[in-house]
């Protein structure tokens, strides 16, 4: 089995608020990330896929193929967007880099598979400040 890796970037902003709850909880349990005008990241998309080596091309996927599938399903619906307003997979849901980490997983996983004989997405990273990011392995 071989890894192999691509990092992608983006900005957005977002606001981590419950609507069932009041400002005074929002600003207790978020803090600053609940200010109601947002705040923005210079996030880090970064993609793993495994799988075994085509005999053919030596490829596991064709690292090009999954930078524009990266960016054409992801990127280009998240650059310089509000993750809460303008994202439309995020629509109804928590803004967390959590949540947001797994609906990218969901559009993600069926296009690597799609685009390679023997490739699946084994995990996603999603940096959000040089201190905090989340990593997903598809719920194993």
């Amino acid at each position: 089995m071989v890894y192999v890796t691509r990092k992608e970037h983006f900005n957005a902003a977002h606001r981590l608020y419950n609507p069932n709850w009041t400002e005074e909880k929002n600003q207790e349990v978020f803090g600053p990330c609940a200010n109601i005008n947002w705040h923005g990241h210079n996030f880090e998309l970064i993609v793993t896929v495994k799988g075994n080596p085509d005999p053919d091309t030596g490829f596991v996927i064709d690292l090009k193929l999954l930078g524009d599938i990266i960016k054409r399903e992801i990127i280009e619906k998240v650059d310089h967007k509000n993750i809460n307003l303008d994202v439309d997979f995020m629509q109804g849901k928590m803004a967390s880099c959590e949540i947001f980490v797994i609906e990218i997983w969901k559009i993600l996983a069926p296009q690597v598979e799609s685009a390679s004989k023997t490739a699946k997405l084994h995990c996603l990273k999603l940096v959000e400040t040089q201190k905090n990011y989340v990593e997903y392995f598809g719920g194993q």
